[in-house]
């Protein structure tokens, strides 16, 4: 057996698949063998971590060659699927109960289909018979464009209704973007006037010569309408009339976080994980610039599910007057139990205006975004940062300190630089060296959790960290929360996980609708999150468990049919998967996953 430390998965012998073709198994009466999958693609590593990488394989295997070309991300994926209008229900006739409900199309050039018994001859067939969300609201709002709809469709055209589960059901997520305020976003009449007073106030301050350093023109809330400053001594209190006692606190203590995932990290996975005991969650990265401007894919970013009891809203920006300005936006208008700032994203686009890990270089203005959020907010305003930029140059320790005294509420230190990315292993030594000069704000610790055994590990090296938040862990597998709180390893069935993924695709129809554009962006998320669940080899497997997240397993049979395909790398196979739940993909399908190391077929 290889070492662990190569990168490669101890599987028990009687599971591994015996090679007998240098690249490819052909057995299509066998659903082992997965779609004619090609074995070093399986079996290679993709992601790993260690350092020595790339000291094997010095040009002797051309396959490992043609394998590390494949890095970074598609940038330029196509549309999964686009639909044609011709062929979809214009929404005046998509959900009426009767024909008093009708109303003509007000749009005189409008494309759709009009007769809703037309629109019934011309619809594919339905995935199942019943239709989830009918059966928990007692109402589809997609109407006669539902996917599952034959239970609550007439032969007419109707949106059948049950009004007594219509009753009982209390709308369960908060944080939805009101049309009212996306025209105000969109015509630049919203007043964010506070935040633009603020902001010139604390720059005002951090110009003034050292002497009158505690005097300047200064805002509070009862005049942030008047033109002028009134000068005066600062404290908190001047800048914002706002009690103590009326600043919302956390108990972060010891607290699982799940972390703020890019595509991912969507409120029906964030669902799953709250299920199997993540304390904390966060939305996906939102862009500070797509907020302001009224964007609904921005504004989605920020929904809340009911079961997220505590929740915040990550942001990105490169300046203090648009950070500062969100910060009061989301204030107003949301549910939100803290608010993020990302100092961590490696993305070009982001870093090179100034914002994510580009931040951590422009310490005036990261210390101006911090204080003016800070003390605009009556809900704490936290950080999650990388250690810094370059690998060679570690700077977090630095920036701590300084954050903290500019009103962060709590830290978060993801153990790896922006030129690292996931080449390299979590320094949790440097965390715990962070955590100690952020004292007393909390800090959490990210990277490299796969099991208790490294959540036990981790807390070791890094005794002064608070908690941690998880993030490719919980990707992998989500059930590493229940493993933490129960002290174990879970040797999960491929039944029981499949479940996960049938309860994901109820949840993803919950939330981007049942008819056939929200059935294809419920596969295409859940493709996005097989390219991770794949990368789990079950415990049953391993000669020596539990699995470390750097570690990859040659090819191998799982104890059953469904096992083997669920430990997949072939796109082919997670499309497999999702049509078992979400039907036959459309014609011109295409699925590229988001990084290129999965993108072989």
């Amino acid at each position: 057996m290889t070492n662990v430390s190569d990168g490669v998965c101890a599987i028990k012998e009687e599971f591994i698949v015996q090679r007998t073709d240098n690249r490819i198994i052909d057995d299509e009466s066998n659903t082992n063998s997965l779609n004619k999958r090609k074995l070093d693609d399986i079996g290679d590593c993709k992601d790993i971590e260690c350092d020595n990488k790339k000291s094997k394989n010095n040009g002797n295997d051309n396959a490992w060659t043609k394998r590390n070309k494949n890095r970074g991300q598609n940038k330029a994926r196509p549309k999964t699927f686009q639909d044609n209008k011709e062929d979809k229900p214009c929404p005046s006739i998509v959900d009426i109960r009767s024909s008093d409900e009708k109303t003509p199309c007000q749009y005189q050039n409008c494309r759709f289909i009009h007769n809703p018994v037309d629109y019934l001859r011309t619809k594919p067939k339905d995935i199942n018979e019943r239709c989830h969300i009918f059966d928990i609201r007692g109402r589809c709002p997609r109407g006669i464009a539902c996917r599952f709809g034959s239970e609550h469709i007439t032969t007419e055209g109707y949106n059948l209704v049950n009004e007594e589960k219509l009753k009982e059901w209390k709308e369960d997520t908060q944080n939805t973007l009101q049309h009212s305020l996306q025209v105000q976003l969109q015509k630049k009449t919203y007043d964010l006037s506070f935040a633009e007073k603020l902001v010139k106030a604390i720059y005002t301050k951090s110009k003034l010569p050292e002497k009158s350093s505690n005097c300047l023109e200064d805002v509070t809330v009862n005049n942030v309408n008047k033109e002028t400053f009134v000068s005066g001594a600062i404290t908190d209190e001047d800048i914002i009339k706002l009690l103590p006692r009326e600043k919302k606190t956390i108990d972060w203590s010891n607290k699982l976080y799940l972390s703020p995932l890019t595509t991912v990290g969507n409120l029906p996975f964030r669902r799953i994980c709250k299920e199997y005991g993540a304390d904390i969650t966060c939305g996906e990265m939102a862009l500070c610039e797509s907020l302001l401007k009224g964007a609904k894919q921005e504004w989605a970013l920020v929904k809340r599910h009911e079961s997220e009891d505590i929740f915040g809203a990550q942001i990105c920006g490169n300046n203090a007057y648009i950070i500062t300005k969100v910060a009061q936006l989301l204030q107003e208008n949301t549910h939100l139990d803290f608010i993020d700032l990302n100092l961590g994203c490696p993305i070009d686009l982001i870093y090179k205006k100034g914002g994510g890990s580009g931040m951590m270089h422009r310490l005036p203005t990261l210390q101006a975004s911090i204080t003016c959020a800070s003390k605009l907010l009556s809900i704490p305003f936290t950080i999650k940062m990388r250690t810094g930029v370059y690998q060679n140059k570690k700077i977090a320790h630095t920036i701590i300190p300084k954050v903290v005294e500019a009103g962060a509420s709590m830290i978060t230190l993801h153990g790896r630089s922006r030129e690292a990315r996931y080449t390299r292993s979590a320094d949790w030594e440097y965390i715990e060296t962070c955590a100690k000069a952020a004292s007393p704000c909390p800090v959490f610790g990210n990277g490299d959790i796969l099991s208790y055994e490294d959540y036990v590990q981790r807390r070791e090296l890094a005794p002064s960290v608070q908690g941690v938040m998880i993030g490719r862990g919980a990707l992998i597998k989500p059930w590493i929360f229940t493993e933490i709180k129960e002290q174990k390893l879970w040797d999960i069935s491929s039944k029981e996980r499949f479940e996960i993924i049938k309860k994901y695709t109820n949840y993803g129809l919950e939330h981007w609708g049942s008819d056939m554009q929200g059935v294809e962006n419920t596969r295409r998320f859940l493709l996005e999150w097989l390219s991770f669940l794949y990368r789990y080899v079950p415990v049953g497997l391993l000669e020596r468990p539990p699995q470390k997240i750097n570690e990859r397993p040659p090819a191998y049979f799982g104890r059953d049919d469904l096992e083997t395909l669920m430990g997949s790398g072939n796109c082919a196979d997670w499309i497999k998967i999702s049509e078992m739940l979400l039907g036959p993909v459309p014609d011109g399908f295409k699925f590229l996953p988001k990084h290129k190391t999965n993108s072989y077929q």
